[in-house]
């Protein structure tokens, strides 16, 4: 839609606000909001100032002038509003330079798609995230300098199973099993509305949906399948998910938690990120006949994935609580081998179908705590870098890699088990990010600060409560 349509279209929806969206370095959406008199096409080729020292990742106080710049191809009315709004995704522009905003993750998955189509190679990158959440009744959680606790619960929960009911609340069971919830009907499957209202949501503001269910832990653990799309087109996706997903919560008197492994000893939530390269309408992954019908360039994009998997872990499974996740030995996807249906690897290439249209890779190691503008310009690139460089992943592993012989085991590499070293990971590979000036080093070298001194430092400084079952009797 061009700034005319737009404005057209905010007069026809009746809209009387107009909110203006973008997002921080970590991942989450930030906004504000204007009169909808205030829409006009001025607004969209000048843009509109707002402080950039405020957001987490971006400027310093005294170079605070940044200026937001309104995408009329990503209008929609907001669902949840009560006064009609119109929401407007933005990109971040320096008002000194006039040039692109470096450090905003929008801009680098734009710079990635150009990066791609620039190299000749494919002029299409198609991505689809399964993203993986709970529904939670209550989370609370505290930390001072005498005491640090959290505390969740869900109507769903198994832990409730001999709750004793109360007055006009009874105790009805049928509460998913620890790692059995994938698919019942209800009423055990407690959420069907609740998903079915997010999904419509969903549709609402122009996002497709495939499919929703029951994920397999208790409590409430849910997916709502988006349909694929282009890189950046996805990642706006995935903001407008996680928005639908808080406020369907919310108006359902419950909470949305995209926290990779907020239960004990149950499944966590990852974001299985399907991918693909196209060119000229042609599946460039597909070879029928080979190997899971998979293209050389496919396998030379997975070795790209797998070669840079420890840095690329920086950016999808970016969050301390990401390795309470990925544990060997908890069906987990660490394993750095590839496979054709096999969910024990960490790449996986779906056969659900033998056409070259569903010809994919599905990179399983991600999760929902990402900046998924950052996590799926990563992975395009790290497959970019696999192809430039031509080499063969080797032979993939069609076994139960969670059941391998110990000597067999052995062989098999795996991902680091922590955010502080899959950092340190980043901070010596990522030549292969900085190509086409994709990412930047400044944005590397922030993010990796960012991360260390508020989360990696904010762990290590405080002590747990499991620790005080361990050592207090020392």
């Amino acid at each position: 839609m061009t700034p005319r349509e737009t404005i057209k279209m905010a007069k026809e929806r009746g809209a009387r606000i107009v909110d203006l969206r973008f997002v921080d370095v970590p991942g989450l959406w930030q906004h504000f909001s204007i009169p909808v008199a205030d829409m006009n096409e001025e607004l969209f080729a000048e843009g509109i100032g707002f402080d950039g020292s405020s957001i987490r990742g971006y400027q310093t106080i005294d170079e605070s002038d940044m200026l937001l710049m309104p995408d009329p191809s990503t209008a929609a009315m907001d669902p949840f509003t009560a006064v009609p709004t119109l929401v407007l995704i933005c990109n971040v522009r320096d008002p000194i330079t006039g040039k692109p905003y470096t450090r905003d993750p929008r801009y680098v998955a734009q710079k990635a798609e150009a990066h791609l189509k620039k190299s000749g190679l494919a002029d299409t990158v198609y991505i689809g995230p399964e993203l993986e959440f709970f529904f939670f009744d209550e989370m609370r959680f505290d930390q001072t300098y005498n005491c640090g606790y959290y505390y969740i619960d869900s109507e769903a929960g198994f832990w409730n199973a001999g709750k004793e009911g109360t007055p006009g609340r009874p105790n009805l069971a049928y509460k998913p099993r620890y790692k059995q919830g994938y698919f019942p009907v209800p009423p055990m499957d407690k959420f069907q509305d609740i998903r079915s209202d997010m999904v419509l949501a969903l549709e609402s503001v122009g996002v497709k949906v495939e499919v929703h269910h029951h994920e397999v832990a208790t409590a409430g653990q849910t997916e709502v399948d988006m349909r694929f799309n282009t890189l950046t087109r996805m990642a706006d996706s995935v903001l407008w998910y996680k928005y639908c997903a808080k406020n369907t919560a919310r108006r359902h008197g419950k909470t949305a938690c995209f926290m990779p492994k907020p239960i004990f000893q149950d499944n966590g939530s990852g974001m299985h990120t399907h991918q693909s390269l196209w060119k000229k309408g042609k599946n460039i992954f597909y070879d029928k006949g080979s190997y899971a019908d998979i293209s050389r360039t496919c396998l030379y994009y997975i070795w790209g994935i797998l070669k840079h998997a420890s840095a690329l872990c920086a950016h999808i499974a970016p969050t301390t609580n990401s390795y309470r996740r990925l544990v060997p030995g908890y069906e987990a996807p660490i394993n750095l081998v590839y496979s054709q249906r096999n969910r024990s690897a960490c790449v996986r290439i779906p056969m659900y179908s033998r056409s070259e249209k569903s010809k994919r890779i599905e990179f399983r190691t991600p999760d929902p705590s990402c900046n998924p503008y950052l996590s799926f310009a990563a992975c395009l690139m790290a497959g970019l870098d696999g192809v430039a460089h031509k080499t063969d992943p080797g032979k993939p592993i069609d076994k139960d890699l969670y059941e391998l012989p110990e000597a067999e085991a052995k062989r098999v590499k795996q991902l680091p088990g922590s955010l502080d070293v899959v950092l340190d990971a980043l901070e010596q590979d990522h030549d292969f990010l900085l190509k086409g000036d994709v990412f930047t080093p400044d944005l590397i070298e922030t993010w990796i600060d960012y991360k260390r001194k508020n989360e990696v430092d904010a762990i290590r400084l405080r002590p747990h409560p499991w620790e005080f079952a361990l050592y207090s009797d020392i």
